[in-house]
């Protein structure tokens, strides 16, 4: 099991999605940002450094959403989502095809990976 943290940052009413590359597993899915968690390192403290890494931005770190397991077919992991807001910098991302700004009720129009459609919805009914 991988454990892995995951953000929907909001800004300016807008919600930060980023779209897989090419060249990663799960090519061109839609996810909300974040990544594994290290040895020893707090989830919170995470997804400060991935979002940092990937993307060039700070956070502030908000709710907790409830996590997630899946299992895909060739591994399985545990997605810790956190509903965060933008404190600085301007997005680049470094890892991803692409970042974007979409608005809540469009959300549900992307090709998620499948272990962040059930984030979606939580945050959508909330």
């Amino acid at each position: 099991m991988i454990h892995v943290t995951c953000t929907i940052i909001v800004n300016n009413n807008k919600i930060l999605i980023c779209q897989r590359s090419a060249v990663m597993k799960m090519p061109l899915k839609w996810e909300f940002p974040g990544g594994k968690i290290e040895e020893g390192e707090s989830k919170e403290d995470c997804l400060r450094r991935e979002i940092q890494e990937e993307l060039g931005i700070d956070i502030g770190i908000g709710e907790a959403l409830t996590p997630v397991e899946h299992h895909y077919s060739t591994f399985s992991i545990c997605l810790y989502p956190f509903v965060c807001i933008m404190e600085s910098g301007m997005v680049q991302p470094t890892e991803h095809a692409q970042a974007i700004r979409v608005d809540a009720i469009e959300l549900s129009n992307y090709d998620w990976a499948e272990a962040d459609v059930p984030i979606v919805k939580e945050y959508l009914n909330r």
